[in-house]
């Protein structure tokens, strides 16, 4: 049973769940990214280039007529394809982070300007109680 225990304890602490959460989270993100790279922004990159898909290009070099070899095929669109995807990927995360950053600064900044709250009812009481006895002696 002490494995267990030791499992349970390890699997409930904060960092492992925060992490969790993270990994879910960022393969929806993916996701979304790898939709708006696909059907937005490939397609404006397309029509730039003239109708060329950049993941199609590649390079076949010249074999001498006689040699019965299947040729070797540089997918070079392919890489730059993925070049293009981390890329777009990266800045949204970017911007993603530095707007919960702002978010997050303005948050706090907000709650330092706050002034702070009045003391309860129960301090008050025990405020009083110790003026009281204070003023006896």
């Amino acid at each position: 049973m002490g494995l267990l225990k030791e499992f349970k304890d390890f699997a409930m602490r904060g960092n492992v769940i925060d992490l969790a959460v993270g990994v879910v989270i960022g393969g929806a993100f993916g996701k979304i990214v790898d939709s708006m790279v696909k059907n937005l922004i490939m397609p404006i990159v397309g029509f730039l280039t003239k109708g060329i898909d950049i993941a199609k290009l590649n390079y076949t070099p010249p074999i001498p007529d006689g040699v019965k070899i299947d040729p070797p095929v540089l997918a070079y669109g392919a890489f730059l394809q993925s070049v293009i995807d981390f890329v777009i990927i990266a800045a949204a995360i970017f911007l993603m982070v530095k707007l919960l950053n702002a978010a997050k600064a303005r948050f706090e900044q907000a709650k330092a300007d706050a002034p702070p709250a009045p003391p309860s009812e129960d301090i008050l009481l025990l405020r009083e109680i110790r003026d009281s006895l204070a003023n006896r002696k």
